[in-house]
């Protein structure tokens, strides 16, 4: 008994020497990790984590629900479809064909009402949300420098960057997209209390706007610098500029770095469903209408879908791009496989969710599922 009580009190010495020291070097966020990601048995952030998170909601006005295509549901998915869907954990696939819900399945028990992470879908928000701002005169032009709304990025090569360069990834930060290791950037502003501390930390080490570097951090700052331009909280004018325009479903929540500070996560992390997911895509394919209302301006919209560098094809303004034989594709993309995937010439999007996008580099590349999940919905639409 004396020996257990011994070994007890060396484990509390210990477990008090562990916290303190990730106080002291600055690493205390990874107590929130542990307690919410890596106790829980992931090595990374998971699809239904925003449950374990503060978060602010995103209310809805006037639902417009989409209709059912003639032949809904009237197509089985291919084998590849569903093996590939089976094995990489997809909870939500549908197909909108002219607007119209042509296809659905849920899976692991997720239904068309069931949240689950965004992940860097959100991204393609933020960059609307700017779109949104210049619209309104809040923010100037693609070309207005980030300084006139952080004055952490005023010298150097910092005072150089644009507003622009942060929706095209072209910042020129020292970030580093790591989303495995505990000690990365990434990971902390991830779980970090105060996301604008972490953020007003990073250095301008490339000059902007010369060239892609695909980093969350520049999302986050765009962020920072929209809500300091209109003077709202972005959860509010997210919800005020699209949610309620487009005619959400389903009330959302972003993810908060904290209910002190305040501020969303805005590179990632709003929690929603796949087809008020597909509203945005939809608004981009229609140039920017809803409803014959111009809601966001087509051209902001044509040159986000046009990459900015020809060295980088694979990225416009908070967009994926992918040519496929000869169709054009733009997304939104996301962590573990979330995808919003649209051709407007064929008036098709293709939207999944799931836990997990196989192997490949989700950062550099596009990994094999998306080809996947576009031509198998092709071949399914052969068929209708």
């Amino acid at each position: 008994m004396r020996l257990i009580k011994k070994t007890f009190k060396v484990l509390i010495i210990l477990f008090a020497l562990i916290i303190a020291t990730l106080y002291i070097t600055d690493t205390d966020y990874l107590i929130k990790a542990v307690r919410t990601i890596y106790l829980r048995g992931y090595t990374t952030a998971f699809l239904d984590d925003y449950k374990k998170f503060d978060n602010a909601t995103i209310d809805i006005s006037q639902p417009q629900p989409w209709k059912n295509h003639k032949n809904y549901n009237r197509v089985k998915p291919t084998n590849k479809l569903e093996t590939t869907n089976k094995d990489l954990g997809t909870v939500a696939y549908v197909i909108i064909k002219n607007d119209s819900i042509w296809f659905e399945k849920y899976y692991d028990g997720y239904n068309e009402n069931s949240k689950s992470n965004s992940f860097s879908m959100a991204k393609s928000y933020v960059s609307a949300m700017l779109g949104k701002a210049i619209m309104q005169g809040h923010i100037k032009s693609l070309d207005q420098p980030v300084c006139d709304f952080l004055p952490a990025f005023c010298d150097g090569k910092a005072a150089k960057m644009t507003v622009g360069d942060l929706s095209s990834m072209s910042s020129g930060t020292n970030w580093d997209e790591a989303y495995y290791s505990p000690f990365s950037i990434t990971t902390r502003a991830y779980f970090d209390d105060d996301l604008a501390k972490v953020m007003n930390g990073l250095k301008v080490v490339n000059t902007p706007g010369q060239a892609f570097k695909y980093a969350s951090g520049d999302t986050q700052m765009l962020a920072m610098a929209i809500e300091k331009a209109t003077g709202k909280k972005l959860y509010d004018y997210l919800e005020e500029s699209f949610w309620k325009p487009l005619g959400s479903e389903n009330q959302t929540l972003w993810q908060l770095d904290s209910e002190e500070h305040d501020l969303v996560k805005a590179y990632c992390c709003i929690a929603s469903n796949a087809k008020d997911f597909a509203r945005l895509g939809k608004l981009y394919k229609d140039h920017g209408k809803w409803n014959g209302k111009q809601v966001l301006d087509s051209a902001f919209i044509a040159k986000s879908i046009t990459p900015r560098f020809k060295e980088s094809p694979e990225y416009g303004y908070g967009w994926w791009l992918k040519n496929a034989g000869d169709k054009s594709f733009f997304m939104m993309r996301g962590h573990l496989g979330q995808y919003v995937i649209v051709e407007p010439e064929d008036n098709v999007i293709i939207v999944r969710l799931g836990h997990s996008k196989g192997p490949g580099d989700a950062v550099a590349t596009f990994t094999p599922d998306i080809s996947i999940y576009i031509e198998e919905a092709y071949k399914m639409l052969e068929n209708d």
